[in-house]
């Protein structure tokens, strides 16, 4: 049996349900910016700017916590693409 890529693709895909928050972080080299989708890719909240230090690393946390008990979600996907060196400390 040959097992594609996609097909992995889609098993973590289908692994999402409606109880997750997946947040999307835009790397650069002094200030990230983060966006949070439900599920269905529908916004939840503003976007978030934070630095690139342990003060902005607290402050996304703090801000995907509130965001899951706002909206009643009990877990948050992270993810990111890694721009240079920049996202290393993330």
């Amino acid at each position: 049996m040959n097992f594609k890529m996609q097909d992995k693709q889609n098993q973590l895909i289908e692994r999402i349900s409606d109880t997750h928050l997946i947040v999307g972080v835009d790397i650069a080299q002094q200030l990230h910016v983060a966006r949070a989708v439900n599920f269905r890719g529908i916004v939840v909240g503003d976007p978030l700017t934070f630095e690139n230090n342990e003060e902005g690393f607290v402050k996304l946390l703090n801000w995907i916590h509130n965001l899951k008990r706002l909206k009643n979600l009990d877990a948050a996907i992270v993810g990111m693409e890694p721009t240079g060196h920049y996202w290393i400390n993330l």
